[in-house]
């Protein structure tokens, strides 16, 4: 194990959100010399008070306008994650904070609930965990995740699920009735399929064979499938390309996206000081190919080329993509989920209507 890395863990540092007049600073007096591992800090779950559940979107980036995210932060870990600065606003570091002070909505299925009956809501598909994942560890046991997507399942509303974790594979018994009604689809992402770089990169993921088999399991229960190379790092996982697309095709999925990697904020400097730790050889080489893609930054917000970058690597890039996703018949249009069967149960009709009689 690295001497600076934490166990377990993805961000190496705690380093004090944008928004804090105070920073603290980690400072070497030797002492440490000798000592191999960092303890881990423990993971702490906290209780989420917010009064609504659906946030909206109006990015041409993404293809949805409506989202649904049980949790803040993510024991996933991952480095390169482009939901960390969001802690930011909690008042906590969009590092090591960011995967150890997990906010769970306990009051989201309620909250969906209501806001589903209200006589103003339009029916619209709704993507669950586009910010942080819904199926991190703590769901195995808190089960929000499956409170709301039984909630879903009663108003018949649309869903489009994001994950890296297998255990979205124990939903099927709800996501399967939905999909033979068009409405659910699953997207599992996939960023390597080597377990020893997946280990230090997501540490706390689902591994690579196993999101694997969960495409599998999904697609065999006629859940549609896609899979999401995201993110691809020039010069760290770019040349699995080809054979990420060629393992999901083979399990099941049925389309493909990707994503170039994208550093916000405080993740720039989380991303360096991780690749300068784990991969000193080539940390200068990969953050220059970042930079080439990104106008000679590590990153450019504007919509249109915050996903895919610019510049000739960008550009090879999309090409191979294209080409691989085409030859394995990954270029489908996107399931297309039915946002005509909404209902609204009649016994949420009959309590919302109470007011109005003075009940």
């Amino acid at each position: 194990m690295n001497a600076n890395a934490v166990k377990g863990r993805g961000a190496l540092s705690n380093r004090t959100g944008r928004f804090e007049s105070v920073s603290e600073e980690a400072f070497d007096d030797g002492w440490t010399a000798g000592i191999e591992d960092r303890p881990s800090p423990a993971t702490r779950i906290l209780p989420d008070k917010s009064r609504g559940i659906i946030a909206t979107n109006d990015s041409p980036d993404v293809p949805f306008g409506s989202s649904i995210n049980p949790y803040r932060g993510c024991e996933h870990g991952c480095v390169y994650c482009f939901a960390r600065p969001s802690h930011a606003y909690l008042g906590m570091s969009p590092g090591l904070d960011f995967e150890t002070r997990i906010f769970a909505k306990h009051d989201a299925p309620a909250l969906l609930r209501k806001h589903l009956s209200r006589p103003s809501y339009r029916p619209q598909v709704i993507a669950l965990g586009a910010n942080t994942d819904a199926y991190q560890p703590a769901e195995g046991r808190l089960r929000i995740t499956r409170s709301v997507l039984e909630v879903l399942a009663e108003f018949a509303n649309p869903v489009a699920l994001l994950s890296k974790s297998a255990l979205v594979v124990r939903d099927i018994d709800i996501l399967a009735p939905m999909a033979s009604q068009r409405l659910a689809q699953v997207s599992i992402s996939l960023t390597t399929l080597d377990p020893e770089l997946a280990r230090v990169m997501e540490p706390r993921a689902s591994t690579p064979a196993r999101r694997l088999q969960a495409i599998r399991k999904l697609s065999q229960a006629g859940i549609p499938v896609a899979v999401l190379a995201a993110p691809m790092i020039p010069g760290l996982n770019d040349w699995e390309l080809e054979r990420l697309l060629e393992a999901a095709a083979e399990a099941g999925a049925s389309t493909a996206s990707y994503v170039l990697v994208r550093l916000p904020l405080e993740i720039g400097e989380l991303f360096t000081e991780w690749l300068h730790e784990h991969f000193p050889d080539r940390a200068a080489h990969v953050l220059e190919l970042i930079r080439q893609t990104r106008g000679g930054k590590l990153y450019r917000s504007e919509f249109g080329v915050r996903m895919r970058g610019t510049g000739p690597y960008a550009d090879m890039l999309e090409k191979r993509f294209d080409l691989a996703s085409r030859r394995l018949g990954l270029d489908e249009r996107a399931f297309r989920l039915d946002t005509t069967r909404f209902r609204v149960p009649s016994s949420h009709q009959a309590s919302a209507q109470l007011p109005l009689f003075g009940g």
